[in-house]
């Protein structure tokens, strides 16, 4: 069940549902996913499903980790991600595959320590994990190729588009009751917005836990 004919199958399925760069379908057929989900859960860690990892936090399923990346890093080098919710560490370890440098903010402290040692299990440890509130993003590593939000805003946080380089992309859930992914792209001209996929995702709170 968690071999390595197991990923290349998930990869497969990828591909079969639109997901074109081989650089996500190869990061999706590495990253070991069962390391990044709860043991008594590893058995469905390939499913096309999200999955609970506590805290009230999920791990999003694969083909939306897939489409997120394939959005942000399409036609272009990756260069430097900024990921708001870690969560457990498994959409990092996809963009690190990818070739990225990756910078990713999560408010649940424990949280963050589970996703370090998750990282840690899959042999991927060349990302800078920070404890902080994601509306703010991370200043002082600014600016960024590509911001990637895992969880579900109610508006545009505008510290994040600040950080974003010129013809920079992020890619964020927007809504509450109804969310759709919005991508948006820095260009000379200002930010362009682009209106995709329905959602689901857990809610972007302020603060830290």
């Amino acid at each position: 069940m968690l071999s390595q004919r197991t990923r290349q199958r998930m990869a497969d399925r990828l591909r079969q549902s639109g997901i074109c760069d081989e650089r996500v379908l190869s990061a999706m057929s590495q990253i070991p996913r069962h390391l990044f989900v709860d043991e008594a859960l590893a058995s469905r860690a390939y499913d096309d499903v999200s999955l609970p990892i506590g805290h009230g936090q999920t791990i999003s399923q694969p083909f939306t980790v897939a489409r997120m990346t394939e959005l942000l890093i399409t036609g272009r080098k990756p260069g430097r991600i900024l990921e708001i919710g870690t969560g457990c560490g498994y959409q990092s370890a996809v963009l690190l595959k990818t070739g990225a440098e990756v910078y990713s903010i999560e408010r649940i402290a424990p949280l963050l320590d589970q996703a370090r040692r998750n990282l840690r299990s899959a042999q991927l440890i060349h990302v800078r994990l920070v404890h902080g509130d994601g509306h703010f993003g991370l200043p002082e590593a600014a600016p960024f190729d590509g911001i990637i939000m895992t969880c579900a805003a109610s508006f545009i946080p505008e510290p994040l588009l600040e950080q974003l380089a010129e013809h920079g992309r992020m890619i964020m859930p927007l809504g509450e009751h109804e969310q759709h992914l919005l991508l948006l792209e820095k260009t000379p001209d200002g930010i362009q917005q682009t209106r995709l996929d329905p959602v689901k995702f857990v809610p972007l709170l302020p603060g830290r836990a």
